[in-house]
Order: structure tokens, then sequence, then C-alpha cells
């Protein structure tokens, strides 16, 4: 969400996300409104960041609306810009991929683009090993899947309780460690 009001939203998923995609706006003014000092683009990176996502793409949008339209000069301006910040609040720049994009006109989102032909691609180098790739898709099938402690103890910090008539009750929330199966007794604590 790119609106203040549905801020507490963002946190509710971020909370539980593997993976941040910072969509980032090319458009002239749009840009330094999000990375300005109360910036959306600057509090959503921050909040990923502190909620514990340790993965980032970020998504140069709106490239068609850049003067002149898919400018490879804009894309690098705001990848510099946006890398100096990512680092000071604890992401490595370098693990991170800068993709070029137009949800408009779908241009870098599932296939590469014929409108950005100076864009080569992304690349990523983390501890686990480098990837690359061309469009945003690729980015995401190239996040790294964190382990998940499956023989500990059970812990599913609940997000929300339903009760919903002629169902009962229904506690909503993410399985952090253990593997869940029907059937199962579970206990929650604390109680009430």
């Amino acid at each position: 969400p790119g609106h203040r009001d549905f801020i507490k939203n963002m946190i509710t998923g971020t909370s539980q996300a593997d993976c941040a995609v910072l969509i980032v706006a090319a458009g002239t003014g749009e840009f330094e409104a999000g990375i300005s000092k109360n910036g959306q683009t600057r509090e959503h990176a921050l909040l990923a960041f502190t909620l514990g996502v340790k993965q980032l793409i970020v998504g140069v949008n709106k490239m068609d609306s850049t003067e002149p339209p898919y400018s490879e000069a804009r894309f690098e301006e705001i990848k510099k810009e946006v890398s100096s910040y990512i680092k000071k609040i604890g992401y490595n720049p370098a693990a991170v991929a800068f993709v070029p994009i137009s949800g408009w006109h779908g241009d870098n989102m599932l296939e590469v683009s014929s409108k950005m032909p100076w864009f080569k691609g992304w690349a990523v180098e983390r501890k686990e090993g480098k990837a690359e790739g061309k469009c945003l898709i690729e980015a995401l099938d190239a996040i790294l899947p964190p382990t998940r402690p499956t023989d500990k103890a059970l812990r599913l910090p609940l997000q929300d309780v339903y009760k919903i008539g002629g169902i009962g009750t229904v506690p909503v929330g993410r399985v952090e460690t253990v593997v869940l199966k029907p059937g199962m007794v579970v206990t929650f604590a604390p109680a009430g």
C-alpha cells in the first residue's frame, strides 16, 4: 500500500514475509517524494528491515513516465540513491535485485521488454551464491526460502481470531516451527 492510512496492513503482511518487493515510482517528483525524509519509500524499506525481512527486491516502476520514457539515466539515478539508503538501514545492495518495470504496460514484469534494450539484467551476490535474471518474476524466483525449524515445538503467532457461525472459533496466524498436520491437538497459551 502506498497510502499512509494503510501502513498497518503493510506491517501485518511484512511481519510474516520472507521477501519484500519495494516498488519505487520513477516519475518526475514521485521518486523524490518517496525518498524524502518522511517519504513512503523510506518508511516501507525501514519497516521491512525492522520486521526481519532479510531479502529485498526493488522494482523501479512507471519507467514509461520518465523523461524521456524508459530512461536509463533515471533508472541509474534511482538505483544509486535507493542503494545508498537501504545500505544505511542494514541491507546489502549487492544482494538486492533492481528491476526497471512498467506495471501499466507490463514491461520487464514477466518477460523482457523491448523498450529498455539498455537493461542487461540484474545480478545479486549473497553468501549462498549468485543469481541473475532480466525481469521481476525471475527476481522473485531467485528468492531463497528460509529454513524453518520443523524439529522444534509448535510456534504459531496469532494474527487474529475469527468467530464464524456454524464453524466456531478460527485462529489465524503463521506456523513458524514444526509441521502442523490435520488432527493434531494443540494448546494455546496464554489462554483468555
